[in-house]
Parts: C-alpha cells; structure tokens; sequence
C-alpha cells in the first residue's frame, strides 16, 4: 500500500501522515488523542469498513484527502484498492501557464495506483493543430508504457474520439498511436473484456491492424480471458465504406464470446450478421445461459457516413434466430429520407430501441408521419425505448393521432421521449395510456412552441398537469414547453 501514500502525496499533495484533524473544529491531534474524537464522532466513526468505502467511493480525490486526516480508521480506509479501481482522465493537448498538463495526473496516478486499476476511460478532445496532437500522442504513449510496465489489472479499457483523421495528426503519429494501443494488446493487461475505442476514426488499414490485435489478444489468452464488449462506433473514418470490405466480418466472427457489439452503420453488411450467426454454429440455438450468444448489437447511423447499402431482411432473420436473446438498438442521427428508414429497418430486425435526432436536419420537406405509422408499428413486439427528436419539422403538421396510436400497439414499450409539435392534450392521453399500460415507465415529452406562444402553452400545461397529482410512484415523467425562434 505505500504506492497509495506516495501517489496521494505526489500528484494531488494529498499527505496521508500519522496526524489527524477533528472535522468539526479543524484543530490536528496526535494517535493518543484518537479515541476522545470516536467518543464524540461515535455516529461515523464506528461505521464498518465496508460502509466507509462506499461513502468514500463517492468522494473527489481532495476530499478523500481530507477524510483521510481524520482518524486512524479513516486513514486505513482510504488504503483500500477498491477505492482505486475506477478512472476516468480528459486529454486535450492544451497547455497553460497556470496549471499542470491534464495528462501529468494521469501519468503519476497511474505509476503509482495502476496496480489496482481495473476500469479505465480515457476522453480525448480532438486536436485541431499538430503541436496539440504531437502532446496528445506523448500522453497517450507515457499512459500506456505506465499501464504496461505496473501491470495495471484492466478489464475495462476506453479510449474515445481521437478522431484520427483530423488533418491535425500527421501520417507519423497517427502511426504512432495505433502502434501504442497494438503494444499494449500485446503486453499489457491479460484480463480485459471490454473495450471502447468509439470516435477513433483509423483509416481502413490501421483499423484492420487494431482489430486483428484485438483477435490476437484474444486467441493467447482464451478460455481464461476474451473479449465479452466491444464498442467500434466510429472507429473507422466517416469517408470509409467499411460494408465493401471482407476482412472486418472476418475479424469479428473470431471473437467467439462476444456478447455486446457497438458499430457504425457504414459497417453493416449482409456477410457481417452471417458471420456474426456463425459464430454460433451455423443456426443452432442457443440461450444467453450459453454465455457466448450475442445479445446486444447497437448501430449508429449519421447522415455524413455510408448508410445507402441494402441489407437483406433473411439476414437479420438468420441472426434472430441464432441468437434467441438478441436486442438491436438503432440510433439515427438526421437520416430523413423515408425510403432509406425503410431500407434500414426492416421487419426482421429484433428491435428493442430506436433513437432518431432530426432536430437540425437540412430536409425541411420531410414527413416524420410513415415512420410512426408504417414502419415503426412493425416492431409493437419488441421495441421497449423509443426517443424521437424532431424538433421543428412536423411544424404544420399534426403528428398527435400517429404517436398515440404507436404507443398503443407496441405493447412492451417501457420509455417514451419525444420532442415536437404537439397538442398539450396529447400529454394527458399519455398519461392515461401509461395508467393502463402495466409497461410504460417512463414518459419525456418537450413540446416545441414559438417564443411568442410559450408562455400561454405554459400555462395551459401546467393546469392540465393540476389534475394529474396523484401518478404512480414508479411512473417517471417530465413535460415541459420548448420555445424557439
């Protein structure tokens, strides 16, 4: 535990002495005088140990410093590793004159915690000049020499939006970069299962070098450690059509244990969800008892990224029905093209949640309405989440009617959230559906109003929600005016 000491000391001055302060009167006592501070602290101060690390759990790390002055218990306390398992660090490459690189924390918790570390996320903000992506490559490169070299513990690793396709980083580091993450596969952590590296942004060929690591990761340490979570999203290049190229189905089919997968839509093909039903040999079925069945497949689709490629429905269906326990979530980021919906989500898709923004989308002719009356309806068996974003382009159009008559028929529909043009009636019909329908939990409604009319619609919510005091406790709900220009 001396590792504790020094890091709390070095980095965040945090000084864990053998010198204690009374909380209430801030005056520092000796080990001799500890036990007149628990007569008078009884209440904290004899709570157990499993207790106090719970409560600390939930301090900033100055604060557990300051916990830590407080009495002998208190200091041992805050010695526990499971206090020290979870991080997560920001990297922006931006340097000041008043502060420490944000990075120099991490290197010097990391040196001297790491060896209790087991879940790490690490939140870039993405360069925009070379001198910034050239620290961010030496914080990245020093983090993970660190994680090697103390053998940090992992089973959780994230690295998100590099963006590496940035004109910031050069040929050389984004080399650089992908190289470290490669390194680390190969030497780091022997017992990560999931692994995050959303927003990378590689090109094809450094995206299949990662993935193949990725493989060869798994295969040295299988049975006793494999991949269970993997979130790609984003992590090619927006300009890449991932669905023309073999080799990424190929790479995926191998990790055999793969339970929850995160992808673009650009990476979606018809030999993707064959290779992902064959992983579990060829049809047969399979319960999630199993361990290694797909359960959770998340596609992001966004407007700027390849999204045309058709997809065949007895695709999805073969993967259904290979995959028993299997939930699809969508989400759709201002795609408003009804044709390319409907090319998207076809039937055989066992969707359990659809997300769709389409609050700033240039298409101000588009018609949310065959989306709730036609292809959403498909789905009244499975889908559980439904959140829809559409801003201002129903205005002029009454979407009340299709909503309400979706919610109705999909029976198993347990969170609504929408944001629209709608009658302030309509959120009374909601609340009453919700009395009567045992699965809606959940209900989020932002009425979109003009400044000029906010107020009175204001006014007139609030008294229709006068008569709705008295909800179920377990029904969470909120429904507010949403003005703009």
């Amino acid at each position: 535990m001396e590792n504790l000491e020094e890091s709390i000391g070095e980095e965040e001055n945090y000084g864990i002495d053998q010198e204690y302060s009374d909380p209430e009167t801030g005056e520092y006592f000796s080990d001799d005088s500890c036990d007149c501070i628990l007569d008078r602290k009884i209440t904290w101060l004899s709570l157990p140990r499993l207790c106090l690390e719970r409560v600390f759990s939930f301090l900033p790390d100055r604060d557990r410093k300051t916990a830590a002055l407080v009495c002998r218990q208190w200091h041992n306390v805050m010695r526990s590793p499971s206090l020290w398992r979870h991080r997560r660090f920001h990297f922006s490459g931006r340097i000041s004159k008043f502060r420490k690189p944000d990075y120099s924390s991490t290197i010097a918790y990391v040196s001297h915690l790491g060896a209790y570390l087991e879940r790490l996320e690490v939140t870039v903000c993405p360069p925009r000049k070379t001198q910034a992506a050239l620290r961010l490559k030496g914080a990245i490169t020093q983090l993970f020499s660190e994680l090697i070299r103390v053998r940090a513990p992992l089973r959780s690793l994230a690295v998100m939006n590099l963006e590496l396709d940035r004109s910031a980083w050069t040929s050389s580091l984004r080399a650089s970069v992908v190289g470290c993450l490669i390194s680390f596969l190969q030497r780091g952590s022997s017992k990560l299962n999931s692994i995050c590296l959303s927003g990378m942004r590689n090109c094809i060929h450094q995206g299949l070098e990662l993935l193949s690591a990725l493989l060869h990761y798994e295969t040295r340490f299988y049975p006793r450690c494999y991949i269970s979570s993997l979130d790609l999203e984003a992590f090619f290049s927006g300009s890449v059509n991932v669905y023309l190229n073999s080799s990424v189905p190929d790479n995926l089919s191998q990790l055999q244990c793969l339970t929850d997968l995160r992808l673009s839509y650009s990476c979606l093909s018809d030999e993707l969800l064959m290779a992902l039903q064959q992983r579990h040999g060829g049809g047969r079925r399979k319960s999630s008892r199993d361990g290694n069945t797909l359960q959770t497949f998340l596609l992001h689709c966004c407007l700027k990224e390849p999204h045309q490629q058709l997809i065949c429905g007895s695709s999805w269906a073969t993967l259904a029905s290979s995959c028993p326990d299997l939930k699809v979530k969508i989400s759709v980021n201002q795609v408003v093209n009804n044709d390319r919906l409907a090319r998207m989500l076809l039937p055989e898709i066992p969707l359990s949640e659809y997300c769709m923004s389409a609050f700033y989308s240039p298409n101000e002719d588009w018609s949310p309405k065959p989306l709730l009356s036609d292809i959403l309806p498909q789905y009244r068996h499975t889908l559980q989440h439904l959140n829809l974003d559409f801003g201002a382009n129903n205005f002029g159009e009454s979407l009340d009617e299709e909503l309400l008559e979706l919610v109705k028929v999909c029976e198993r529909l347990v969170e609504l959230s929408i944001c629209a043009f709608l009658e302030i009636r309509t959120v009374a019909r909601l609340l009453d559906m919700s009395l009567t329908q045992s699965s809606l939990k959940e209900i989020h409604v932002r009425i979109c109003s003009f400044n000029e009319a906010a107020g009175e619609e204001e006014e007139a919510l609030e008294e229709m929600l006068s008569s709705y005091l008295h909800l179920p406790p377990d029904l969470c709900f909120s429904a507010i005016i949403y003005p703009f220009e």
